[in-house]
């Protein structure tokens, strides 16, 4: 949906917004697993940053209608099959978007507001090009590389460190040479380089001759080209492919060289690292004429770009800013406008999602839009295909920014008669209904419907929920024809539904062996011991996703206490946690209210061995306790000092009750502190949070150091 159609936010109702936050959350999620699991996009840079930005926008409006499977709780991206896992030490997090100079002052302004700086006091920015490939994690220890790993879905990537190995631009050892930043020092025992890898345009062209000749396909782009090239299980392959790195940052490290973040680049690069070109700016004026320049220049690389990321180069105010959800505070991406072209619409497909969703999606003829061929598009819904008048046969203008495939933008030339939106599922051929004040169709048949119920099983597969090693889409697609997986908790009786249906051993079917059937018999025992997060997350309860399935795993540590707060009579306790909002908390007692669900619940959780939650680190005394913040701060923000709570492992809530630990008062406290002070709840003032938190802090960090 192009901007211009869209109502805007300021213009929402509750009803309006809410049907906005489902759509976005859909839309976001579909293009995530486009872009990150098959490395093959389905809308473009510029307009996925839209989708996000409008959800940022929604939610900061409408903070009580904020989905539990909301976009601005996820990150991620798949692990590849045949690599092993790599938890990595300090999390991966993405980048948010700026489009606009607006945006880019907001950043500033943000950034001053949260550390409580002068409004005319200078804020020194690292701006750097922004290359389109793929970020990469490389340990080092006493300068010796060990270990690479990619972002993954930013806590846990693939290990690489055998292709890793293969490129150039990354030392196999490191040592002062003491020229530079941090000369004469002894090398940092541990750190974590990180940086992104990409292909040149020579190196593109190159291998797309290679693939030509040896009557293969072609890459689509270098990011996708980069991206194949250094998941293959031959390390000789990857060495073949011509790949470049250049670092940007770091993750874990015991000993840093500089203060500034551009201090830490410029002792990587006396280290032997190529870093990535970037300047120093003090004012949005100096931001905008980077980003104008290096836009403009964009063509002349050899590389692509496709935006500037500004990053706040004090290292103490990046620590205190720290991160918010998916990303960190002090850093942000500015990106380049879109490109665009012209093509016909072939047909209009009806695609059917888990929650039973009906998404039209638009064949298109295929165009190439800087340098990517594309074939397709989400059409998103029916009003969307109303207001654009998408017709089979229209001419259509398609955009894209950086390597993914376009969305329609408008319609240049009209099609041939109107496009009927199906009133019957066209999987199950249920009933199809639109609630009132949503914009989505969806199938009446629950998971009577075959299309529901599949995507259901594989979303309780996929890798942010169950992740069970040699169970994908295909297999639950057969085993679900066979009759042998149609809830959750057959998987874990596999072996014996298979028997019981009168079928062959799993070994004698087609596509398996006696290796395969006992390697994936083996991953579902190991995963009958699943986190409480993830296993909440995997149910596929609408409205709930990864972002809250953590929330409320973190709130209730227990499957047993999760359990109990899921009586129905339960709606304020839910309501009173911090992030959860009456759409989340209504989704989950309206789901475990229906004895169909309850009965599948039930059956699930007697196959597996629930793990609680760890609690945080028991040298903080405020770990695992419930605080509410009241009042004005005022020697430090709200945001900071919340972020601060949670990272001592604290649980912060937005009510008082009388399972509240600790509220912290600030200036011309109001009814909260009352409430407090009638429960008997310890309360102390803004002075003494401080105090508490910063020794807590220094202590934790002592024990990891």
């Amino acid at each position: 949906m192009s901007q211009a159609d869209l109502i805007p936010v300021a213009d929402l109702g509750q009803a309006e917004a809410t049907a906005e936050l489902a759509r976005l959350a859909f839309e976001i999620r579909f293009h995530d697993a486009a872009y990150y699991q098959n490395d093959d996009p389905a809308i473009s840079d510029a307009d996925y940053d839209q989708l996000r930005l409008r959800n940022a926008e929604i939610e900061a409006r409408f903070p009580d209608l904020k989905r539990a499977d909301s976009p601005s709780e996820r990150l991620g991206a798949p692990i590849a099959d045949g690599f092993k896992k790599v938890r990595h030490s300090r999390p991966m997090l993405s980048l948010g978007n700026a489009f606009n100079e607006e945006d880019v002052t907001d950043f500033l302004v943000g950034i001053a507001r949260f550390l409580k700086l002068e409004s005319d006091a200078p804020i020194a920015i690292v701006a750097e090009p922004k290359i389109d490939g793929l970020s990469a994690a490389l340990r080092y220890e006493n300068g010796i590389f060990v270990q690479g790993a990619t972002r993954g879905d930013g806590e846990v990537g693939e290990d690489i460190t055998a292709n890793l190995r293969t490129i150039d631009d990354i030392p196999h050892t490191f040592a002062d040479t003491g020229a530079g930043v941090g000369a004469g020092a002894k090398v940092v025992e541990v750190i974590e380089v990180r940086g992104e890898v990409f292909m040149s345009h020579a190196a593109f062209a190159e291998l797309n001759r290679q693939q030509v000749a040896a009557d293969k396909p072609e890459y689509a782009n270098p990011r996708n080209a980069a991206a194949g090239s250094l998941r293959q299980l031959d390390p000789a392959i990857t060495a073949s492919r011509q790949l470049s790195f250049r670092a940007y940052a770091w993750g874990e490290v015991t000993a840093l060289p500089a203060g500034t973040h551009s201090g830490v680049l410029a002792a990587m690069a006396a280290w032997g690292f190529k870093v990535q070109a970037h300047a120093i700016c003090e004012s949005v004026a100096e931001m905008m004429a980077y980003h104008g320049e290096m836009e403009a220049g964009r063509s002349e690389r050899p590389y692509d770009i496709d935006g500037i990321v500004y990053k706040v180069d004090r290292l103490d105010w990046q620590d205190r800013l720290g991160a918010a959800s998916r990303s960190p505070r002090w850093a942000i991406a500015h990106k380049f406008a879109a490109e665009q072209a012209q093509t016909i619409v072939e047909g209009i497909d009806i695609q059917v999602g888990r929650t039973g969703k009906l998404t039209p999606v638009a064949r298109l003829k295929p165009v190439t839009v800087g340098g990517v061929v594309v074939s397709n598009a989400t059409l998103h819904n029916e009003d969307y295909i109303v207001e654009k008048s998408i017709r089979v046969g229209a001419t259509v203008l398609v955009q894209r920014a950086g390597d993914v495939i376009p969305q329609v933008v408008e319609v240049v030339k009209p099609g041939q008669a109107p496009f009927t939106f199906p009133t019957s599922c066209p999987a199950c051929g249920a009933a199809a209904v639109r609630d009132e004040g949503e914009v989505d169709w969806r199938c009446s048949g629950g998971l009577t419907c075959g299309a529901q119920a599949v995507e259901r099983l594989r979303h309780f597969v996929s890798r942010n929920a169950f992740d069970i090693d040699g169970l994908g889409e295909k297999q639950i697609s057969a085993f679900f024809q066979a009759g042998v997986v149609e809830a959750p908790g057959h998987i874990f009786q596999l072996q014996a539904r298979i028997a019981e249906k009168n079928h062959a051993p799993l070994r004698d079917w087609e596509g398996w062996g006696e290796t395969s059937a006992d390697n994936l018999f083996a991953a579902i025992k190991e995963k009958r011991a699943i986190p409480l997060d993830r296993l909440i997350f995997a149910l596929g309860i609408r409205h709930v996703g990864q972002g809250n399935g953590k929330l409320l795993a973190r709130r209730y540590e227990t499957l047993a206490d999760f359990e109990a707060a899921l009586a129905p009579d339960n709606l304020q306790q839910l309501l009173d946690i911090d992030g959860v909002g009456e759409k989340v908390a209504r989704g989950l007692l309206d789901f475990f209210a229906d004895a169909h669900n309850k009965s599948i619940w039930d059956e699930l959780v007697g196959e597996l061995q629930v793990q609680d939650i760890e609690r945080a680190a028991t040298t903080s005394p405020v770990a695992g306790q419930t605080l509410v913040f009241t009042g004005t701060l005022e020697q430090t923000s709200r945001a900071e000092a919340k972020a601060r709570a949670e990272a001592l492992g604290a649980k912060v809530s937005g009510s008082v009750s009388a399972k509240t630990d600790m509220v912290i008062a600030g200036a011309a406290a109001g009814s909260k502190l009352k409430k407090a002070q009638a429960l008997g709840v310890k309360v102390i003032d803004e002075a003494a949070w401080l105090e508490l938190s910063a020794i807590q802090a220094a202590n934790m960090e002592e024990e990891t150091s």
